[in-house]
Formats: C-alpha cells, structure tokens, sequence
C-alpha cells in the first residue's frame, strides 16, 4: 500500500538506506569534534583484551574506584553476548589488546559539577588504544565513544579500526528532565535513564521530583509532605536511600542530579502535609475551601522554606538547585484579602507579578545562603524580578521566533541561560519529529559574541502528564539524542539531519543491544533486535 506520508525525498532516502551498506565504523553518536577513521582494523578477542592504567599512574595510584566500576560495567558493553570460553564467537588471533587510560587529575572521589572537565584523546592502533583525559569525567566520555567503535562482523569476529579523536562538548549543560510526580517513576526506571543518557553523553539529570499531583520525595524533616502528598505513602516514594542510590548511579556515569522544587506555584501537594503554607482562597469574604500558591505574605513560609531548603540542599551535593518559579496563578491571591492587605503594605498596587517577585526574591537569597546556584524558569526573569546575577534562566516557552528574541534579552541582562523550549519531546508526531530537535541551534539569536557565551547548554523535557515506565523509554530515546547530538558536537560538522539519519539509525540498534526500549526511527530492521519482551 503506498503511503501518502512519504515524500519523495524521504522515501529515496529510504531506499538508499536498505540498497546500501553502511559502514558501521562511522556509528559514533554524539559526533566527536574530530575523529579520523582508518579502513585498518584489528580483530578484538575478548578473553585477550583488558584495561590498563597508563604507566606512571599505576605506580603512583591505587586505581580509581570510579574508574574501575566503569571498566567493569564496559567490557559486556564492548563485547555483547560474549561469555569466556564458551567457543561461540571465533577468534583469528590470541594477540593482547590493552585499552590504557591515563589521567591529568585524580579526582574519583568527588562528584561532577559545573567546571568538570569531559575533554579527552583517542587513538586506536595495533596492540592498544590509548584514552587520555583531564579528568575522570572525560574518560568515562571516551570509554563510551570506544565502545561504539568495536563492532561484529557476519561471523561475530570483534573488531575495531585504527582511529584518532580529539573530543569534548560544545556545552557545559547537556540534561533530562524527568517529572515524578504526575506519574511516578520507579527508582529502576530512573536508572535506567540514566544508563542510556551515558551511552548519548548527557551529563545532567533534572529531577523535577514534586509538582501539584504528588508529592514522592520523603523529607526527614518533613516527613508529611510525602505521608500525606504522596500517591501512595509507602510504595510511590523516594526514600533517603533511593536518593542515594540515584546520586550514586548518577555520580559513577558522570552525571549531576539537580533537583527541583517549584515554587511557589505548582505546590498543591505540599499543602496536604504542611499546614498553613499555602494560601486560601475566597469567595467574595468566605474561604472557599481550595487553596492556591505558597502564602507570599507569611512569615511561617519561608521559615518553612529555609528549613525544609537546608535539608534538601545538603542531600542533593550539586552546585545547582532549580526553584521554579513558573505558572502561578494569581487569582487565588487577588481573592484573599490578608494578600491584598500586604499589597497595599508592600506598595504592589494591584500588580501581582511585583508579589510573584518578592516572595521569588526572598527564595533565591535562602539557597545562596546555603551556597547553592538557583536555576529558574523565565518567568522569574518575565516578571523583572531582582534576582542576582549568577541565577541561570532556562526558557520553556514559545516558538524560535519567540525563544530566540528572550535569549538576546536574558543575555543582555549578563545572566546565564538554558535552552529547554524546542525540546519538549514529551509532545510527539507522526513520523521524524526529531528531526525537528536536531535542527536547533542554540546560539543564533541577535546578540554579541559574549552575549552567545553565556548560553551554557540546554535539555530535554519529558513531562509525566501521559508518561510513566510503561512508555518513558520508548518516548524518550532515540528522540533525544537528536538533542544530544547538538549540545555535545560541532554545529558546523552536524548540520544535516539527512546525513546524520544514518549514524542515529545504527545508534539507536546499539540502544537496542544494550536493553533500551528505544522506538524505531524508519521501516526497517537492526540485527539486533530488542529482547527484553
């Protein structure tokens, strides 16, 4: 049956795909900066192959826990379905092959942050590949990229070719968002996000944890916010130990976990466990009994704040602490009549966005108080609100047009920015719609070369109205790593989607090998297929 979808273009380009045969030592995604591909190769027997310190570091160091879980974690990665000495795969040689990393800086200890180096060289030759890199961070990034240079051939013979990549990404901030609370997440499903976000070398996980829905994060302090505002208060929850165990499987990926809590709109379910916080709503002089934003005119709530602040601030260790700040409604606010007293206190008038601002004002002065960078939606900046200067503003909505003109503004203004709004992936379409992401480009909008330096990455969205693990991967990946591809690699190397097609088809195959429910990009098949069902 013929489609009627099918454009002529995209239908050669089809054909051309199933015809041809594609070379699949050119599968690496992200694109390095430089990579250079030799039709040399060597056969790869993995019970002759093992990592290696380089020499000076093996005598010094006592290895890198770090390091040596990645080793660990990569080798089945490198040689799927491969078990020692059971004869299936055939070797033509018994030569060693070494993969040696060496190290500027031994910091395997600590978490990764914003100055985090990931820059790291590859070259692959006879007898060894040689990985070296400023930090950890980057080795992990080129212990990723070999791994997709090892391939099978038709007679399941590993092998790899000579190859030399000087690599490092174009942006510091490269992220996920997840939303648990309008659906929630089990931690399992997290972690396996996370896994796949390594193999596109996303670098920042953006937990938007509570919203109006529920509220599954399990205070200390607070323990009736989750008691009383979870869906569940035993089985849809994130106890201290699962959020450790996500810091953790994060930290050993290179990944930061930021966490979000939005406010002061957003907060239905915080008000179920915590009495007095936000504020009531009335119907001419009587309370009507529902309830809307934080209360910005009491005092208990940002006692409130700076308490419950404290406690999440020193369980999530990263630099960055997102408050929202998004979507308040004010007519809740306009109806209670202790506000518009404060109002009239305060010299607001009758113009609310000037209270959005000082209760938003009075939250990011508590989280610098606690040495935290605040990270906020737009509005915050939308609504002129005196925020210093070392916020970061992330853009969520509009069309580029309109994305584009609010970067030249926050830029201007010498704040930070993120770019979120082309890439709410949780919205589909029939067909390619990542084709859509990858045509992005970050820094083209009206402004001077240091206002574009101030652009320090983006991230993609997948909010949890119509997503839970049933469909989170699918709809996920590869989707996004048209979004990866764009904040990791060169522009200038990267800008047609067309030629990128075939290098993603080949990933998202590799996806598939490696267990995730990756959705498929065209008609056609991968020799591989998933086998989780």
């Amino acid at each position: 049956m013929a489609n009627p979808k099918c454009s002529s273009t995209s239908c050669l380009l089809a054909l051309m795909l199933l015809v041809l045969d594609l070379n699949p030592v050119e599968s690496v995604w992200p694109l390095p900066q430089k990579l250079a591909i030799s039709e040399e190769r060597y056969p790869l027997n993995p019970d002759y192959f093992n990592f290696h310190y380089g020499k000076d570091q093996a005598s010094t160091w006592k290895g890198c826990s770090l390091l040596d879980s990645a080793f660990t974690r990569y080798f089945p990665l490198i040689f799927p379905d491969w078990t020692s000495g059971n004869g299936v795969f055939p070797s033509t040689q018994d030569k060693t092959f070494s993969l040696v990393v060496t190290m500027d800086q031994k910091d395997c200890d600590g978490y990764p942050n914003e100055g985090s180096s990931e820059r790291y060289t590859l070259n692959v030759s006879a007898g060894q590949a040689v990985l070296n890199s400023e930090t950890v961070w980057g080795a992990l990034r080129g212990l990723e990229t070999f791994s997709q240079l090892v391939h099978q051939d038709e007679d399941g013979t590993y092998f790899v070719n000579k190859t030399e990549i000087e690599d490092f990404p174009r942006f510091q901030f490269r992220g996920i968002l997840l939303d648990t609370s309008r659906h929630f997440l089990p931690v399992k499903a997290i972690l396996n996000t996370l896994d796949a976000m390594a193999y596109s070398k996303f670098n920042v996980f953006h937990w938007h944890i509570v919203d109006d829905p529920s509220f599954p994060y399990q205070s200390r302090t607070f323990p009736d916010l989750s008691n009383k505002g979870a869906y569940h208060p035993m089985s849809h929850i994130y106890t201290q130990s699962d959020v450790r165990r996500v810091l953790a499987h994060a930290r050993l990926r290179g990944i930061r976990v930021i966490p979000e809590f939005d406010s002061p709109g957003h907060t239905q379910s915080w008000g179920k466990g915590q009495p007095n916080l936000l504020t009531p709503c009335y119907k001419g002089d009587t309370p009507s009994g529902a309830f809307g934003p934080i209360n910005p005119a009491s005092p208990l709530s940002y006692t409130f704040m700076s308490q419950f602040f404290k406690e999440v601030t020193s369980v999530f260790p990263d630099s960055y602490f997102h408050l929202g700040g998004d979507e308040v409604n004010f007519s809740c606010w306009q109806s209670n009549p202790d506000i518009r007293v404060f109002m009239q206190k305060m010299g607001f008038g009758q113009d609310y966005t000037k209270l959005e601002s000082f209760y938003m004002e009075n939250i990011v002065n508590i989280t610098s108080a606690l040495n935290k960078t605040s990270i906020v939606w737009q509005d915050v900046f939308d609504y002129h609100e005196r925020i210093p200067k070392d916020t970061i503003l992330e853009i969520w909505k509009g069309l580029p047009a309109v994305y584009k003109a609010e970067m030249s503004r926050m830029t201007k203004a010498g704040h930070r920015v993120l770019l979120g709004a082309p890439w709410y992936i949780n919205h589909i379409a029939y067909g390619q719609d990542w084709r859509l992401s990858y045509n992005v480009q970050p820094q083209n909008f009206s402004g001077t070369e240091e206002q574009k330096k101030l652009v320090i990455g983006g991230e993609v969205s997948m909010w949890g109205e119509y997503v839970d693990a049933t469909n989170l991967s699918p709809r996920l990946w590869p989707r996004a790593c048209a979004a990866a591809e764009r904040l990791w690699s060169d522009e200038s190397q990267t800008g047609s989607a067309d030629v990128a097609f075939p290098r993603l088809q080949e990933f998202r195959c590799g996806l598939l090998r490696r267990g995730v429910r990756a959705e498929p990009l065209n008609p056609g098949h991968c020799r591989n297929e998933y086998q989780g069902i």
